[in-house]
């Protein structure tokens, strides 16, 4: 099955129809085989889609972001972050592997940070309403730097 480029808009619910967010999505590829790219169940989803087509891709926890994992909790010293932090934003830490891992802020305390390493949407089950705005065959180029272990796209 050969790979394609897709533009989109997308409505993003939880599986009880709540409202999380709409975007436009432009010039994603649908699933690589082998691919370690996260929200490979929508890139597969988006196969096969034909121009103007809409389509409602249901995804459980584990196809979407994962399932929410407490040992991604962690206790950060406050001195080692900035002065104007707060509860709600995001941070960008490397760990001892050397590998830069996306935090949020949960709380704060006297002399450290709370922060979760989970995706904000882990542990939902998640509906994609798409509506493709354009739709065409991938190129080898595209392909072959999808293959790429660093290239990783991101949607949402």
């Amino acid at each position: 099955m050969t790979p394609q480029v897709v533009s989109f808009n997308c409505l993003l619910k939880n599986k009880a129809g709540k409202f999380i967010s709409q975007t436009y999505n432009r010039d994603v590829l649908t699933a690589i085989e082998d691919s370690q790219a996260l929200l490979q169940g929508l890139s597969r989803g988006l196969q096969n889609l034909k121009k103007g087509e809409k389509r409602k891709i249901n995804l459980s926890a584990e196809e979407a972001y994962g399932f929410y994992d407490p040992k991604k909790i962690i206790l950060y010293p406050l001195q080692k972050l900035s002065k104007d932090i707060r509860v709600g934003q995001s941070v960008n830490i490397i760990g001892k592997s050397g590998t830069l891992r996306t935090y949020f802020v949960t709380q704060l305390h006297a002399h450290m940070a709370s922060l979760d390493g989970n995706h904000p949407l882990a542990g939902q089950d998640l509906v994609f309403e798409i509506e493709a705005l354009d739709v065409r065959d991938a190129t080898s180029e595209e392909i072959m730097e999808a293959e790429r272990p660093l290239s990783i796209q991101l949607t949402h």
